[in-house]
């Protein structure tokens, strides 16, 4: 990946105080400069975004717009099995190209409402009306050529079932972009064709990166969500650890997993609110488990730089996507999927256990609040930084570190430009 330097753009992010790998600045969270420059350098960078689960487009000219940092994209798949992504900006003006959200395109065009321009499922401009003018009078150049005008294409790459997409023509390959060991534990989940089951979204009054940083981070998961402590779904005292990898180590894994004689000494002490042993479900059935991916996990939280996440939480799996919306605000939006073999019995456990995340999650409703916190708090005096001092850099065979959360800024600033 290309690593920045110092110009016009980047100066203000390089008037922070970067000394000590432990303290992020506040500034990072709250500057519209910031924020722009993250949408060139990141989103429009060197980096791959997941915009869409094959299942998703499951037939011909079927499409989806979606979005790739602050940029409006669709994905399409058309009548080959081909799939693509371009950017949703009509190359005559400038106007939304498609306006769904999905559906399918029955001739497998796509038709600008303001000057009624064609493009196929390719992005190639295939239509332009009046374009040698009426009776003999205006119309475009003779020389004008609508192959000339696509619309912006991405580069575009699959994996287990999910659709990549890059704006960088020279950038890694997929595959060089994850990594080896991140490669290996996307594809523990991805192991077989996936079906597609749902989708909810929720709009979130923080920064991107707050979030971001909330799925790599440990140490929060069992102090913050009762549900996760109580009822043994994740507790910092599990067996389980942290990694990280990719080409400068922004990628991350949170795993967790069930041992014996597991020392609950720290949260039996009764000083902990998330873990009360008092609460009891009236319908357990969330908490049945079917043990099915090898080795197995109660979490499996895979962080991909910039703004997707693999979760399986339990029999729930799901990809999960920010999308930016400002320097305060994001979409969250839970992709749910099971497998295409799935019995009746195990499809309806997934649903059941949709319920652990999502808006009203029992699990993920803290995490869209703790992140609303920081962004208020911050927002009056940005003036002053984060710490991030737990454990020690590299992996961790512990869920009590942050040292994920190191691994990724330093991988920001060397992207931002950050020279310091």
């Amino acid at each position: 990946m290309r690593v920045n330097k110092v110009n016009e753009k980047n100066k203000v992010i390089n008037s922070l105080d970067w000394s000590d790998s432990t303290k992020i600045p506040f500034e990072v969270y709250t500057d519209e400069s910031i924020y722009k420059l993250e949408q060139e350098n990141i989103f429009r960078g060197e980096t791959w975004s997941f915009v869409a689960l094959e299942s998703e487009l499951a037939e011909a000219f079927s499409y989806k717009s979606t979005f790739v940092g602050d940029v409006p994209v669709v994905a399409t798949r058309d009548d080959k099995d081909n799939f693509y992504v371009w950017v949703n900006r009509c190359s005559h003006r400038g106007a939304e190209v498609c306006r769904e959200r999905h559906g399918k395109s029955e001739d497998g065009v796509f038709t600008c409402v303001y000057h009624q321009w064609a493009f196929d499922a390719s992005g190639d401009c295939v239509g332009v009306p009046f374009r040698k003018g009426h009776g003999g009078k205006g119309g475009f150049p003779k020389d004008f050529k609508p192959s000339d005008r696509p619309l912006q294409k991405l580069k575009v790459e699959r994996l287990g079932g999910l659709i990549f997409a890059s704006f960088a023509d020279q950038g890694p390959t997929l595959e060089e972009y994850l990594g080896p060991q991140m490669l290996k534990m996307m594809l523990r989940v991805l192991c077989k064709p996936i079906e597609y089951l749902g989708v909810t979204r929720q709009y979130v009054n923080a920064n991107w990166k707050l979030y971001t940083e909330n799925t790599k981070d440990p140490y929060h998961a069992s102090l913050l969500h009762l549900f996760h402590a109580t009822f043994g779904v994740y507790r910092s005292t599990m067996g389980g650890g942290a990694e990280i990898g990719g080409p400068l180590n922004m990628h991350s894994l949170l795993s967790a997993y069930v041992i014996e004689n597991e020392d609950k000494s720290e949260y039996e002490k009764g000083d902990l609110r998330t873990y009360d042993t008092g609460v009891k479900l009236a319908d357990t059935s969330v908490l049945e488990v079917t043990p099915e991916l090898d080795p197995v996990f109660t979490n499996h939280i895979q962080s991909i730089f910039p703004s997707m996440v693999l979760q399986q939480i339990h029999n729930t799996l799901a990809v999960r996507q920010i999308i930016p919306k400002g320097v305060d605000e994001f979409e969250l939006v839970f992709h749910f999927f099971g497998y295409e073999d799935d019995t009746p019995e195990l499809r309806a456990e997934r649903v059941r256990q949709m319920n652990l995340v999502g808006p009203a999650g029992y699990i993920s409703m803290e995490d869209g609040e703790a992140t609303e916190l920081v962004q208020n708090a911050i927002k009056g005096d940005p003036s002053h930084h984060s710490l991030m001092a737990m454990g020690e850099d590299g992996d961790e065979g512990t869920l009590l570190t942050e040292s994920i959360l190191r691994a990724y800024w330093k991988g920001y600033q060397q992207i931002m430009g950050v020279t310091q």
